[in-house]
């Protein structure tokens, strides 16, 4: 019986890392030894995953001896400097950060639209896209092998999630701050009331905010130009027309999406359905007359 292979969970202590925990958890096991990897001032601490209590281990170049694949949960800063090292010790890593996702040397990888992109990386990194690229794109990729995508137009409704623990913090106590006030009840600007904004560029509970990630050229957003950017690399359209607008609302967890795709026939509702209900990574939920959508 082959050997299971071992994973390191890089940002384990982290908003992302403890659900790649929960994750890990309920599906079937699949890995050999977990280890757990976070910042010098997390080492020690005690985690459960799989039913099994883990002691955090300290980052070092060390910590990646014997390591299969490493799942890297950290911000782009910290991707940026250890995904290299974690490669150079002979793990296969695994990034979820913005760091090397527009590296041409680096495959962008969903496994439901372009899998065969794994086996090409010469750096040992494979990354992952931004969660709201994500969101679309398999059900984008789905129509795509049978309908050649030329356009997207894309409205984004981004969770407080999306800024990390920080923003889940952030959105929890000004929620509490407002509750059972009069707040919102007329019209008028929230930052005259609110002061504390944490990672948004303003408040975000009773509010939502037409601004998510950091503003770059021409007026668009970081979020905005991850989509474009992305979605070309990962359906293999340099020149794919996509045109996003990214808005931070106060819901915890959880994006949503309303995506306008143009492809180079008309593809009808009925049609769109069917490839969709029956593609990998896609849960159709589609009957408004019967107030069945995603919610």
């Amino acid at each position: 019986m082959s050997k299971k292979p071992s994973l390191a969970v890089v940002g384990a202590t982290g908003a992302v890392g403890t659900v790649m925990l929960d994750i890990l958890s309920k599906r079937e096991n699949a890995w050999g030894e977990i280890r757990l990897i976070a910042s010098a001032r997390s080492a020690g601490k005690k985690l459960v995953c799989r039913g099994e209590e883990l002691t955090v281990v300290a980052l070092s170049p060390e910590a990646f001896d014997g390591i299969d694949v490493a799942m890297f949960d950290v911000p782009d800063e910290v991707s940026a400097e250890w995904a290299p090292i974690a490669a150079s010790r002979g793990a296969v890593c695994v990034d979820n950060s913005g760091a090397f996702r527009m590296d041409p040397e680096i495959p962008l990888v969903v496994p439901e639209v372009n899998p065969d992109d794994i086996k090409r990386r010469p750096k040992g990194i494979i990354s992952n896209p931004n969660c709201t690229t994500l969101s679309m794109i398999v059900a984008i990729g789905a129509l795509h092998k049978r309908y050649k995508v030329k356009e997207l137009v894309v409205a984004s409704y981004q969770a407080a999630s999306g800024s990390g623990q920080s923003g889940l913090d952030t959105l929890r106590a000004q929620i509490k701050e407002v509750a059972g006030t009069v707040v919102g009840d007329l019209p008028g600007d929230m930052r005259s009331v609110i002061k504390d904004n944490g990672p948004f560029p303003a408040p975000l509970a009773l509010n939502v905010i037409p601004w998510a990630g950091s503003l770059k050229e021409e007026g668009y957003t970081s979020e905005e130009l991850k989509v474009r950017n992305e979605s070309r690399k990962i359906l293999g359209i340099s020149d794919l027309k996509v045109s996003a607008t990214c808005v931070r609302v106060p819901v915890l967890t959880t994006h949503s999406l309303a995506v306008h795709a143009v492809f180079d026939v008309e593809v009808s509702r009925k049609e769109a359905q069917e490839i969709l209900a029956n593609s990998a990574g896609v849960k159709l939920v589609d009957d408004p007359e019967s107030y069945q959508f995603p919610t």
